[in-house]
């Protein structure tokens, strides 16, 4: 008799422990839930959209129905010189921008990191611009370097430079896009400071002390103890913009307009041309696709350079 009653005690233990746990699967699920339906909606399926609109011709209207392209948009992509020069100068502008927002970002932070006067201050001045609006600041970056009445271009002319540059106008592809680099350097450095100052909390104070032991110098320090303990915040801080850098457009808007001439177009500012002013939302996600692409064999790298790294 007893052992008849001790299997069904044993059963009925079991099946109040998988309903407490159900219980709390479901609270936990309730609590995610908000934000997977809100990532489902928004991202999620416009994603699975763009990949099947890639093969598809649709100029998003019900007039016109949708019809199947294969691989004709991604044919047409690679033989429209707007998207080679978009191509070029996205890749230009990511080559350029992340090493030396890099470079300040560090240089910054390990200065900030100092015990100097008014430090909070600095730190706050340097981030200031990454808070602020795009608009504000583009608005205010364009006044500084007007080619007529800027105040920068009258400070060169009053050291005696003849030929001024324009630049965000300027014909030069350089002066142009070295204008948006420069403005991207110092709107986004104040935020991958405040990441590098981080990182550097967490350096450990005793190796400095056996570095200086051993005679090592400032950039003997630097080198040898600083910059490996902050490899992993390195790696964050180069994935992170990268992607940043790739993905690039309202800064291009508002500073050159994709001028003069188209001659600093980028991917993106092509795709929300061929969606939304062609209409033509095959084309414009077969090059949304390239992006992406672009964009995961480029992070892929970087984190099969980190693993190896490691090893």
């Amino acid at each position: 008799m007893q052992t008849t009653q001790r299997p069904a005690a044993s059963e009925a233990v079991v099946r109040s422990r998988k309903k407490r746990e159900l219980v709390k699967n479901l609270v936990a699920y309730s609590f995610i839930a908000p934000n997977f339906v809100g990532f489902a909606v928004f991202t999620l399926v416009p994603m699975v959209m763009a990949v099947a609109l890639a093969f598809l011709s649709w100029d998003g209207s019900n007039n016109n129905p949708i019809t199947f392209a294969g691989f004709q948009n991604f044919i047409d992509l690679f033989q429209d010189p707007k998207f080679t020069q978009a191509l070029v100068n996205t890749v230009a502008y990511a080559v350029i921008t992340v090493p030396l927002t890099m470079a300040a970002s560090l240089g910054l932070a390990i200065l900030l990191n100092q015990k100097i006067h008014a430090r909070n201050f600095f730190r706050t001045m340097m981030f200031f611009p990454y808070v602020a609006s795009m608009v504000a600041v583009t608005a205010v970056w364009n006044m500084l370097f007007n080619p007529s009445m800027g105040p920068v271009n009258m400070i060169l002319s009053g050291l005696g430079v003849e030929n001024l540059p324009r630049w965000s106008a300027d014909p030069n592809w350089f002066i142009c896009m070295g204008t948006v680099i420069l403005f991207s350097i110092w709107k986004f450095m104040g935020y991958y400071m405040i990441i590098y100052l981080a990182g550097l909390q967490g350096v450990n104070p005793d190796l400095y002390e056996a570095a200086a032991l051993d005679g090592a110098n400032p950039w003997q320090k630097f080198w040898y103890v600083t910059m490996p303990q902050l490899r992993p915040t390195t790696f964050f801080v180069t994935v992170m913009l990268t992607i940043q850098c790739f993905k690039v457009y309202d800064i291009f808007l508002m500073i050159t307009n994709f001028g003069p001439g188209g001659k600093t177009r980028v991917l993106v500012g092509n795709i929300y041309e061929a969606a939304f002013t062609s209409r033509n939302f095959g084309y414009a996600s077969a090059m949304a696709m390239v992006l992406f692409i672009l964009v995961l064999i480029v992070t892929l790298i970087q984190f099969r350079g980190e693993s190896s790294m490691k090893e």
